[in-house]
């Protein structure tokens, strides 16, 4: 527990204690509440304590981000469904509670009280909290976010364990205050009214509507918006008021002294020397989750070849300028030594889908092997930092040379020609590769140009139109008179961590950027269906500024999750202000990126 700074446990406990007003707990309250007229140490403790280790165990296996983990919960919450749509109808009818109870109590698994004088199991209470913990959705506030960030990155782990613990007691905290007070509430009622068998009734109707509710998913989506608190405001400050000012990155190379070189900056590389210094051995590929064009790689089948490997995902525009040159030198030194290894570790949960990955290597014309990196075992290897990220290695398996971001691409080839040598290759071809890149692909103007912009509240800046809400639809109105870099939304939207879900029939975001060209990450919605939008530059069709996406008049369609080329200026750089206008509802959008 030594390496979790007690600041950070503390702050998740505080984000879990004030789960108790957030749209998310309303779901689970009716299956909480169902035995809160009875002793605590039994059932009320106990309920809480399953429901507390269960999130814990699922949102660490969600950690690791296989696709099993997702079905394996799935399955689980249709299970709990059905246990707690018998626990909300035995509370209906203490007869066919009764008659229930006779073969549970067999399988050692009682959810009701077998008679009226005697209390429920231990065991029958831990299960149910068990189940309800299965269908327990935790809003993706601030703080949560960072703990869910930081696994996706860092991996499951005893640090993000016992930070989701620690999130988890915060939660169970006030729901067992909530139970307690609730408890003396119900007695009081049945002493002084006799209303028990009523209120037990009541709370069958309840937990009986909550499984309808959950069942329907409208349990993320009706129930936020109706929800008369939301505590992400207060997470924000929370987490603002807490988390130290946040230090520049520090960056070694793999195998490098404390005091190596530091790039920062994009097309930063080590300077060519010869020989070229020895940063480490190249890691393994074992932690790959699936192979493109090729079989997965071993130490033997590398051996002897000089390995370039490039860290990149499909939506990244920086990666996307830079495929270009990593496919020319594929081509120009396949046949000469040289073995390129393409790592796809996504930033975004849709870069995790096999299917999209392959559609964009087939776009992007990539032959060389590419393995995906879901779980950023790769990725931690190589203690890497950065999309793009190349990585030159000998024919010893050993790491000479790194370059981080784009450009620099003749040093780049002279490292590759260089160690290519070193290897006992002869006869390289000679001469530069000049690719020539197209739509998104074409290599960005030395201009300045707006920076990246995330549309997720998680990392979201220079919003325009009021304050974003976070995880509940909202009408949003967009500003007249947006500075240079700023943004805005109109039409009532859906902002989550990391996208942006239109709600209403027609919408539209808009940003004031500078720059040659403009994307966008778009995706359709949950039901997967094709979004047609409308692309306008300082209110007028795009005409000859039309990016690789859309027509001259604007128009463009949705069909998968990517990066979306909308302005791509014929002449020269600028300020333009830019509308994009969705024509149905049903999109994500993810973030601007330009060039």
């Amino acid at each position: 527990m030594s390496d979790v700074p007690v600041l950070l446990l503390i702050l998740a406990y505080l984000g879990g204690v004030l789960t108790i007003i957030s749209p998310c707990i309303l779901s689970v309250l009716p299956f909480v509440f169902a035995r809160a007229d009875r002793p605590f140490r039994r059932n009320g403790l106990p309920l809480l304590a399953g429901m507390a280790v269960t999130f814990v165990a699922v949102a660490t296996l969600a950690a690791f981000g296989g696709e099993w983990a997702a079905s394996t919960n799935q399955y689980g919450r249709d299970i709990a469904l059905v246990v707690l749509a018998i626990l909300g109808v035995t509370l209906l009818s203490r007869r066919l509670a009764t008659w229930l109870a006779r073969p549970a109590v067999a399988l050692g698994n009682r959810l009701t009280r077998r008679t009226a004088g005697r209390e429920d199991s231990v065991a029958g209470s831990v299960g149910l909290g068990v189940a309800t913990g299965l269908l327990w959705a935790p809003c993706a506030g601030p703080i949560l976010g960072l703990i869910l960030a930081g696994a996706a990155i860092n991996g499951a782990s005893v640090r993000t364990t016992l930070l989701l613990l620690a999130y988890a007691l915060g939660a169970v905290s006030s729901l067992a205050v909530a139970v307690l007070a609730g408890g003396r509430v119900f007695a009081w009622m049945k002493r002084a009214l006799g209303a028990g068998e009523w209120v037990r009734r009541g709370l069958g109707v309840l937990v009986l509507a909550g499984v309808v509710t959950i069942a329907l998913g409208l349990d993320t989506g009706l129930l936020a918006r109706v929800s008369l608190a939301s505590t992400a405001g207060i997470e924000q400050h929370l987490v603002k008021a807490v988390r130290p000012a946040e230090a520049a990155p520090v960056r070694h190379s793999i195998g490098a002294p404390a005091n190596a070189a530091n790039p920062h900056t994009a097309g930063s590389s080590q300077a060519l020397v010869a020989p070229l210094p020895v940063l480490g051995r190249m890691p393994l590929f074992g932690g790959a989750t699936h192979w493109f064009n090729s079989p997965a790689l071993t130490p033997a089948k590398l051996r002897g070849k000089v390995v370039l490997v490039d860290f990149w995902t499909y939506s990244c525009i920086n990666c996307i300028r830079t495929l270009p040159y990593v496919n020319a030198w594929y081509r120009k030194y396949k046949d000469h030594g040289l073995v390129i290894v393409g790592v796809h570790t996504p930033e975004f949960a849709f870069e995790k889908n096999p299917h999209n990955v392959q559609a964009a290597i087939q776009r992007f014309d990539i032959h060389y092997p590419v393995a995906m990196d879901n779980r950023y075992a790769i990725w931690r290897a190589f203690d890497n930092e950065y999309w793009p990220a190349d990585y030159f290695v000998d024919g010893l398996g050993r790491v000479r040379a790194t370059h981080f971001g784009e450009g620099d691409y003749r040093h780049d080839e002279d490292i590759i020609r260089e160690l290519l040598t070193e290897a006992g290759y002869s006869h390289l071809p000679g001469g530069y590769v000049h690719p020539q890149g197209r739509g998104a692909e074409a290599a960005a103007p030395v201009d300045r140009r707006s920076p990246e912009t995330y549309v997720g509240y998680a990392r979201a800046e220079h919003f325009d139109g009021g304050s974003l809400v976070p995880d509940r639809a909202h009408d949003y109105h967009a500003s007249a008179d947006l500075a240079v870099n700023h943004w805005t939304l109109n039409g009532r939207w859906n902002v989550h961590a990391h996208e942006a879900t239109l709600v209403s029939t027609h919408g539209s975001i808009t940003y004031h950027f500078r720059g040659r060209d403009l994307h966008l990450v778009l995706g359709p919605g949950s039901g997967g269906k094709p979004v047609r939008f409308r692309v306008t530059i300082d209110g007028a069709a795009p005409g000859a500024n039309h990016g690789s996406d859309i027509d001259a008049k604007g128009y463009g369609v949705i069909t998968g999750q990517r990066l979306y080329q909308l302005v791509h200026q014929a002449h020269g750089t600028g300020e333009q202000t830019v509308t994009i206008t969705f024509l149905q509802p049903d999109v994500q959008v993810y973030s601007f990126t330009f060039g």
